[in-house]
């Protein structure tokens, strides 16, 4: 088999120098009877944390800080994994590739339906917004094999930094009553929705995804549109 070219990996966000040597300290000093896999286990487990914080919120607020403890576990799994295959030069291109895009779908799959759940953010929104994320993975697993790039980063906004910021929002809602009590119902199409304040926090992000898709869509499309331009009636090669 063919070796797969390694993709260039795009990271400039805000967090990504200081996180890095961080990860690279924690990987040093990792046992040895831990690796990759493990690893990443304990990712899937941090998302697995936050799908139950948030359905338990329905019956407690407080019940956010276990989902803010499995993001933390979620982000210590999922972002050290690849860093500890490097710091042991134990890369494995294909198999880390494969098992990290699937894996990363199942994580935000049980991130948003859990906010879905939780009575914080209507269900439809938080699928919503797991749609216009499922359309930027395709979008870099694409330029992944066709421009060697893998880009994590838009608009100095990577992995961690939504991580945070979920964080931050979680503790918000706990210590602001208003934040978690408000509710507004409306009819769309003859049929009543109630939206609360994390979602309209949740339509914001929608927007942002959907408009970095499409900015970058359209740029790369007029890329390749330049790299194989359409040949004119005339120039087709005869078969």
């Amino acid at each position: 088999m063919e070796e797969r070219k390694q993709s260039v990996r795009i990271q400039t966000s805000l967090l990504n120098a200081a996180e890095k040597k961080c990860l690279v300290w924690l990987a040093k000093r990792m046992p040895r009877c831990i690796n990759s896999d493990t690893l990443t286990v304990i990712g899937v487990l941090g998302a697995v944390l936050i799908f139950l914080g948030y359905l338990l919120s329905n019956y407690n607020i407080y019940w956010l800080w276990l989902s803010c403890f499995g993001l933390v576990v979620n982000w210590y799994g999922d972002s050290l994994d690849g860093t500890l295959a490097r710091v042991r030069n134990c890369q494995r291109p294909r198999y880390g590739y494969y098992l990290d895009h699937n894996i990363d779908c199942i994580n935000e799959a049980l991130m948003f339906v859990g906010a879905g759940l939780s009575g914080l953010m209507n269900l439809s929104v938080a699928l919503s917004i797991y749609a216009a994320y499922l359309a930027l993975t395709v979008y870099v697993s694409i330029n992944a094999h066709l421009k060697s790039e893998f880009k994590l980063t838009y608009g100095k906004m990577g992995p961690t930094e939504f991580r945070l910021i979920i964080f931050v929002v979680n503790i918000l809602f706990m210590y602001i009553p208003f934040l978690h009590e408000y509710s507004y119902t409306f009819n769309f199409f003859d049929t009543p929705v109630t939206f609360g304040c994390l979602d309209y926090v949740g339509l914001g992000i929608l927007v942002i995804l959907l408009v970095m898709y499409l900015v970058s869509f359209i740029k790369d499309a007029r890329y390749f549109a330049k790299l194989e331009p359409l040949k004119k009636p005339g120039e087709e090669k005869k078969e």
